[in-house]
């Protein structure tokens, strides 16, 4: 799944096209390299979100294709 895809499925980033603004503009890390929208998310990614005042960092657990409001919460965990 796109990363893109992926931060509006798991509700990190509420809509995609914001999503893919943070990843152009360089706010989105997979694995401590910057990520383009594009990339294909896999389990054990480890994504860091700066966005704000603290950076969000969290590992992708599973990728599901599309997920309810409780199911989102399960597809990483929080790495702080």
């Amino acid at each position: 799944m796109r990363l893109d895809k992926y931060l509006k499925v798991s509700r990190l980033i509420k809509r995609r096209t914001v999503a893919n603004e943070a990843c152009d503009a360089g706010r989105v890390t997979v694995n401590g390299k910057p990520a383009r929208a594009s990339y294909e998310v896999k389990v054990g990614d480890v994504i860091t979100i700066s966005m704000g005042v603290h950076p969000i960092e969290v590992e992708v657990i599973s990728v599901n294709e599309y997920a309810k409001k409780e199911e989102a919460v399960l597809m990483y965990r929080s790495k702080q």
